[in-house]
Order: C-alpha cells, then structure tokens, then sequence
C-alpha cells in the first residue's frame, strides 16, 4: 500500500497562486510516475499533470504554462506551482503515485478555491 499525504490548497482570489505539496510512504517499489488529478462537482477526473522519475512532464491542456510540477525523489514528494489561478481551476486536487509494475495510487484530495 502507497499512503499519499496533500496539503496546500485553499482560497484564493482569481489571478492568485498557490503550491501543492504531496508526500508517499509505504511503497514497497520505487515509484515511477508522481501527478496530480483534479475533479470539480459534476464534471469527471481529469489529468492535471504528471512527473516521471527521470522528470518527464505531462500538463493538461488547460493548465499549460500556468502550472508546473516538480519532484524530489529523495523525498518521494511531488509538489504543484499553481500560478494566474482562474475560478475554473476550483476542485479537489488529488496527488497520485504509480510504482513500477503497480496501479496508480491516490491522496483523499486538497480543496482548491478559486474566487473571482
């Protein structure tokens, strides 16, 4: 079992930003691939982005150049740089984590408020 750890979220005004940090623990694997989901009320989870082990990235399309992702392996954490935040970025954000050979696992998710 990977147990993932956010926090980070919170309100804040339209054109504001806010870091997301996640930490996993309990992997027996070294984990491969380290992201972020997010799923607002009615609409479905979405990839928000995604960080590899060798620091390949993968963004959504409508957070490109607005957000980025980073790592620290050392620490197994992932963190998210969310800047010039829209009111439609508003929904829980989830940090996820996929050792080798293994499913993604996922956080209970962080509260993320944009107000404009």
């Amino acid at each position: 079992q990977v147990q993932l750890v956010e926090s980070g979220g919170g309100l804040v005004q339209a054109g504001g930003s806010l870091r997301l940090s996640c930490a996993a623990s309990g992997s027996s694997f070294s984990i491969n691939y380290m992201g972020w989901y997010r799923q607002a009320p009615g609409n479905q989870r979405e990839l928000v982005a995604r960080i590899s082990s060798g620091s390949s990235t993968n963004y959504g399309d409508s957070v490109k150049g607005r957000f980025t992702i980073s790592r620290d392996n050392a620490k197994n954490a992932v963190y998210l740089q969310m800047n010039s935040l829209k009111p439609e970025d508003t929904a829980v954000y989830y940090c996820c984590a996929q050792p080798y050979g293994l499913h993604n696992y996922c956080g209970r998710g962080t509260q993320v408020t944009v107000s404009s």
